[in-house]
């Protein structure tokens, strides 16, 4: 795959409203499936990750860390501040702790994608306590960790598969 930052401005501002605009749909599908009885309350799938995942192995940092903000807005216009500062404080934790994972680590997509999981829980949690001004959110932390690495594995396992057909996508733009 080219080098995103090559590629000419318009293409760029495009290609990140699409995987934005396929990270909302995404999260608004989510949202949409009952909650399953099985799992605790709070824990998701985290669908549009993958959008964000694959925007930051992709195309970089600076495009990963856009979605993931304007996600928040998208948030903030839909459900209200909390929930920005909740998605806000998990997105850009999870992001941090993805890029060092790759940088640093240089760990591959299923383990990035359960320390993002992990990342994006604990950023909520900290948000929740700060909104609460309690550390009794921190009380559902295990919960939360676990569920992390078990949704973080599973949205891994996903990116791996819709990788081709966004490689294909993105060759269409050729």
């Amino acid at each position: 795959m080219p080098d995103f930052s090559k590629r000419r401005p318009a293409y760029r501002i495009a290609l990140i409203g699409l995987m934005l605009s396929l990270a909302l749909v995404l999260s608004l599908f989510e949202s949409m499936l009952p909650a399953l009885p099985f799992l605790p309350v709070g824990v998701k799938l985290g669908l549009s990750n993958i959008v964000t995942m694959y925007c930051l192995f992709f195309l970089g940092a600076k495009p990963a860390f856009a979605v993931a903000a304007l996600k928040s807005l998208f948030v903030l216009l839909t459900r209200g501040p909390a929930g920005a500062a909740m998605s806000f404080a998990g997105g850009l934790l999870s992001l941090a702790v993805m890029l060092c994972c790759r940088r640093l680590f240089s760990l591959g997509e299923r383990l990035t994608s359960i320390a993002g999981a992990i990342a994006h829980n604990v950023g909520q949690l900290a948000m929740a306590g700060l909104l609460l001004r309690s550390v009794f959110a921190f009380y559902y932390l295990p919960v939360m960790i676990l569920s992390g690495i078990l949704m973080g594995m599973l949205t891994g396992l996903l990116l791996r598969f819709v990788m081709p057909y966004l490689r294909r996508a993105d060759e269409a733009f050729k």
